[in-house]
């Protein structure tokens, strides 16, 4: 089973509003997931970020591939460089 982080679309139209979370790639983009690890609203500015880092984490070194954008939003809040420490290091 491949997993990936990804982001989930809520709110209503012309306000979007997001769920980051861990899914099976097979199934759809707003269906079924395994677990919810934060938020992202990009309507509000600036926008808010909430990630649970040792979530993200955990599922990083699990082998979860993050999508471009979820890639994007771990990058700015440092859970990236978190998780490359962490593996370069073992």
């Amino acid at each position: 089973m491949a997993v990936k982080i990804r982001l989930k679309r809520m709110g209503s139209k012309k306000s979007p509003f997001y769920r980051v979370v861990v899914a099976d790639s097979r199934s759809p983009r707003d269906g079924r997931f395994i677990e919810e690890i934060g938020t992202y609203n990009p309507v509000t500015e600036p926008a808010i970020v909430d990630i649970n880092e040792t979530l993200a984490l955990k599922w990083l070194q699990t082998g979860a591939k993050p999508s471009d954008t979820v890639r994007n939003l771990f990058s700015k809040q440092g859970i990236m460089e978190k998780f490359h420490v962490a593996k370069n290091s073992k």
